[in-house]
């Protein structure tokens, strides 16, 4: 039950961030200052921001970078992860122990200052244009990958050394199979599920991850919709209208714990 109701909150989100461009006919990045923080209404469900624009399409809006976000950074790190675990438990040796003791470098560092750090650089140095929303999304997701493989490697290396010394795994390569037919067929399906868990809930911290950089003006740049910083937008008038506050938030627990239901459902 708990996979399929992480499943349905986020793929009802990722539809409805889908259908964004054609609901309500509003823009949801046109100002209409005669219109500040009006109350939710028929017209603007969930109603509008301090430059009165619509709340609901922002957030439909931000779904799509977030969604981005977490789903890209938890790919690549499962991608660079899976790949670097699998390498040093089969290897062994000189190259398990320079791969490990990189993951535990990276561990050892502070991870929320220098992911601020690398925020803040500017993206052209990189050869990335600033201000575009496609841009910032492969920047903040690249940025969190490159501290998340390492918990993706140590979870794989751990798990494929225990499938590589299976009673199976030693008659396979006593009958002559190939290493990379063992590590295709035998290794690499046991590794499935772990694997899955973890993205599950690297996907989760990512989507926090951004929303706490957007938040502090170093993630997706306005006037993109992201969910940080909608809620950077909505501090100063929290007491004012706090709906406008509420609802980016009320969005990132919903993302944030269909992410943990998909994974506890998946480890179940």
């Amino acid at each position: 039950m708990k996979l399929y109701a992480g499943l349905a909150i986020l793929g009802g989100m990722a539809a409805l961030a889908l259908l964004a461009p054609g609901l309500m006919g509003h823009d949801p990045f046109l100002p209409d200052l005669f219109n500040r923080y009006a109350a939710p209404s028929a017209v603007h469900w969930l109603g509008t921001d301090d430059l009165g624009r619509d709340v609901l399409l922002r957030l439909l809006h931000g779904a799509r970078v977030s969604l981005a976000v977490g789903l890209g950074a938890a790919l690549m790190a499962l991608l660079v992860g899976g790949l670097a675990g699998v390498l040093a438990a089969w290897a062994g040796g000189v190259t398990d122990a320079v791969i490990m003791r990189l993951a535990d470098a990276l561990l050892a560092l502070p991870a929320l200052p220098l992911l601020v750090v690398l925020s803040a650089l500017d993206p052209a140095m990189i050869g990335l244009p600033r201000g575009e929303a496609g841009a910032d999304i492969l920047r903040i997701a690249t940025i969190l990958a490159a501290f998340g493989w390492v918990g993706v490697a140590r979870l794989a290396r751990s798990a494929a050394l225990s499938v590589l010394a299976a009673d199976f795994c030693r008659a396979a390569r006593a009958l002559g199979v190939s290493e990379f037919r063992l590590l295709w067929r035998h290794v690499l399906p046991q590794l499935v599920t772990p694997l899955a868990v973890a993205t599950a809930l690297a996907v989760g911290g990512a989507i926090l991850a951004e929303s706490a950089l957007s938040f502090l003006g170093l993630g997706i740049a306005p006037p993109a919709a992201s969910w940080g910083n909608m809620l950077a937008n909505a501090q100063e008038a929290v007491f004012v209208a706090p709906l406008v506050a509420l609802w980016p938030g009320l969005a990132i627990l919903l993302a944030v714990a269909g992410c943990s239901l998909v994974a506890d459902g998946l480890r179940r």
